[in-house]
Order: structure tokens, then sequence, then C-alpha cells
């Protein structure tokens, strides 16, 4: 499972449809405030394992200022929101060519689950639910930057 964390004073996705013109036509998926913008992609060797050590990590990582201005705060400490949104892209292998391959990136009926299985094991940890896209739609991600703070991690690396 690899996701890309970015810090933000608030984020909100829209699930786009055939035919949309106006971005603040399109219904909200899902909005937060200040917390955690988390994209998540699944694959076809991510154990519940896996889920459970990132969902652990990204409501336990200190990357949240203190009262010194130090990272020294977690999502929890903070009392904050998390948007996790699915992003099969993240999966991507560049190795060859210009053109990125995903043959690594579990397919739907495999990673629909892991979704709805993963953004359990988050609401669970953090006490409230989190929030979320739609799955598979064509999503508008806004967002307000704090920082910029980005973090990327993999399960399968994680020493990275």
């Amino acid at each position: 499972m690899r996701a890309v964390l970015q810090r933000v004073l608030s984020a909100e996705v829209r699930t786009a449809f055939p035919g949309w013109t106006d971005l603040q036509s399109l219904p909200v998926s899902g909005s937060i405030g200040k917390g955690l913008l988390m994209l998540a992609g699944f694959t076809y060797g991510d154990t519940v394992e896996d889920m459970e050590w990132m969902a652990k990590k990204v409501v336990s990582m200190r990357i949240f200022d203190d009262e010194q201005g130090v990272m020294n705060k977690s999502l929890l400490d903070i009392s904050g929101e998390i948007l996790v949104v699915s992003q099969f892209t993240l999966m991507a292998s560049t190795a060859k060519g210009n053109r990125p391959s995903y043959i690594r990136a579990a397919h739907s009926e495999v990673s629909q689950p892991m979704y709805e299985d993963f953004l359990g094991m988050v609401s669970s940890r953090l006490g409230r639910d989190a929030e979320k896209g739609v799955f598979g739609a064509d999503m508008k991600i806004s967002l307000v930057n704090d920082g910029p703070v980005t973090i990327i991690l993999d399960s399968k690396a994680r020493d990275f």
C-alpha cells in the first residue's frame, strides 16, 4: 500500500460527471478542516497487516506543530480530520518508457474492499469517521496545503 499525505488547513473532494462545466456545481463527497488529505493506492500483495500499519502510522505521525512551532503533534493530538481518496496511479511503474504502467495496481474488485476496510481502520483509530472520495470516480480535489508538509509512505518499504 502506498500513500501520499498532505497536511492541510482544509480539503474537499467533489465527484465529477460527464458534461460538467462548473466545479461548484459538483457534489461534495468529502470535506475536512485541519488535518490530512491522504491519497491511497493498493496493490495485489497488500495484506491486513499492511493496512493496519498504515492506519496506525497515519493517525500517529507527529507532523503537526506544537506550541513552539516544532512538528511534534499527531492527528490524534490535534483532534484533526482526515480525507482518504483512493488513487490507483500511486502504484504506477515508470521504469520503462514515458507512459506509466499500472499493472501493479489492484483491480477494483480487489482494491475497493481494501479501501473500505482501510477507512474503517483509520476511523477506529481516530475515533471518528474518515471522510472519503467516491471509489473509482472522476474526482476534483481542492486543498489548502499547510506548510507545505507532504509525506510519502509505502507499507512494503517502511524505512523509506
